[in-house]
């Protein structure tokens, strides 16, 4: 039986030494169930082990329905009072059909194991036992027990749509497009897990697929699977987990590296033609699983952001958030049109459009106040008496430079995590008008997010919106008070 979504299984890495099943010791202890994030808080201790957070792009701050338990745009990886890792110890070659002691190894809920299919005579079964220096966490579209962080597609929004025609697995299999309003999910239900040393410098390595409530990952005979060189298995999830360390210091040199793909075993490849193809990429030997802050990690429908305590440290807090704003409204930027004073609003009112809320022309900078008028009677567009029209149709002509463009409401970036630093939110991206640092504009304005199959594209952190223009990021032009 293959897994619904990813199918995803496969087995130990060279490195790992795998005893034969012949020499097997006894059994190892029961795993307990997987835990929210706050059981890494340990009763006798001032101040808990934080591993690093993960944030989901596109959300700024929350989910559009709130978060809630597992299902949030951020989380917080603490030590578990209690180690749940696991590591591989013995490996089956096994004749189908199974023999007793196989079919009990996949049955036995205590014990966590991998299953794959070679041929239909043919499966290899690898046991994993209790790890003492390891957490475990795991990632997934499915809302069991077992799954930490329950990420679900982050809908993005883009200029041109579409991911150039081509096709990515469904949960179940089928071909999902581009746009469909049926279309099923492509995250998968069990997509990754993220293995973290107990004990200092505390490393975390991100690994292709999870266990399910069973503790097993299946591996069916379609999904892509090889041999080692040294005769062990590996192969990949069926929509795949890619990766990107950046190329140097995310704060302070920010970077793109190059997108990569994670195996089940830990390993690192070049990316197939297409997401879902049967053929591996390249093996790159000198790259590594290993978490740095900055790392981007893509679910094939949701892109997370993984940040190191140290990397946090040089991040706004929400409070600090607050302080900029007032700061920005103790100012009393005025519309340069209508004199009117601009104030942006609190950080609780996203998405709600405020009467004082000021406006940018995305294609100069020039901040406003909002008006309905100053559109281009261009052919296409239905402009009324006075070159008025509704906001939701033509571009405008700036009033103060006469350049054409979008016109946009500003909003303050409420995700501190995906800031680069502290600075003054100066800049805005464009075209959807988050406003955060210059060195936040300009950090992600570089960064290639995947889109569909093969596609990337930059694209606002904030909101997932793909970034138009020369650099994807404007300055922006306030006028002061008058008096």
């Amino acid at each position: 039986m293959v897994l619904e979504g990813s199918s995803e299984a496969l087995c130990p890495p060279p490195s790992l030494e795998l005893r034969p099943s012949c020499n097997k010791s006894q059994p190892s202890p029961p795993l307990g169930s997987c835990s929210t994030p706050h059981d890494g808080l340990f009763p006798g201790d001032k101040e808990p082990v934080k591993y690093g957070e993960l944030i989901v792009l596109g959300h700024n701050g929350s989910l559009a329905n709130g978060d809630k338990g597992r299902r949030r745009s951020r989380l917080a990886l603490y030590k578990r009072p209690k180690a749940n890792g696991v590591k591989p110890d013995v490996i089956h070659n096994v004749s189908t059909p199974l023999v007793s002691k196989h079919r009990q190894a996949l049955s036995n809920k205590s014990q966590h194991s991998i299953s794959y299919t070679l041929s239909r005579s043919h499966s290899v079964i690898v046991e994993y036992t209790h790890d003492t220096n390891t957490d475990m966490f795991q990632i997934g579209r499915s809302t069991e027990s077992m799954i930490d962080f329950v990420v679900t597609d982050t809908a993005g929004s883009s200029t041109s749509g579409g991911g150039g025609g081509w096709q990515v697995q469904g949960a179940a299999g089928e071909g999902v497009g581009g746009g469909g309003q049926s279309a099923q999910s492509t995250i998968s239900r069990y997509a990754c897990r993220i293995m973290c040393e107990r004990s200092a410098p505390y490393t975390a390595r991100i690994y292709a697929a999870g266990f399910d409530s069973s503790k097993n990952i299946f591996l069916g005979e379609r999904a892509a699977k090889w041999r080692t060189s040294d005769g062990l298995m590996d192969g990949l999830t069926t929509n795949g987990v890619l990766v990107m360390h950046p190329a140097g210091d995310f704060v302070s040199e920010p970077a793109p590296g190059v997108w990569r793909e994670i195996s089940v075993c830990g390993n690192v490849f070049a990316l197939r033609e297409t997401r879902s193809a049967q053929q591996r990429g390249k093996l790159v030997e000198n790259e590594s699983n290993t978490l740095q802050d900055g790392s981007l990690i893509d679910l094939c429908g949701a892109t997370l952001l993984w940040r190191t305590p140290t990397g946090l440290r040089r991040t706004p807090t929400l409070k600090q958030l607050e302080s900029l704003r007032q700061e920005l409204n103790a100012a009393r930027p005025q519309c340069p049109v209508g004199f009117n004073t601009l104030a942006f609003p609190s950080l609780a009112r996203r998405e709600i459009v405020d009467k004082k809320q000021p406006w940018v022309y995305v294609n100069c900078g020039h901040v406003h106040g909002y008006h309905n008028w100053g559109y281009r009677k261009d052919k296409g567009h239905n402009v009324g008496p006075g070159g008025t029209a509704p906001a939701s149709t033509g571009e405008r002509e700036c009033p103060m430079c006469r350049r054409v463009g979008p016109y946009v409401p500003l909003w303050l970036g409420c995700e501190g995590g995906l800031y680069l630093d502290a600075g003054p939110p100066t800049h805005a991206f464009c075209p959807c008008g988050h406003v955060c640092s210059e060195k936040t504009v300009a950090g992600w304005s570089q960064i290639p997010l995947p889109h569909g199959t093969h596609a990337f594209h930059a694209a606002c952190p904030f909101c997932g919106t793909w970034l138009t223009g020369e650099q994807g990021h404007i300055k922006l032009i306030f006028q002061g008070p008058v008096d």
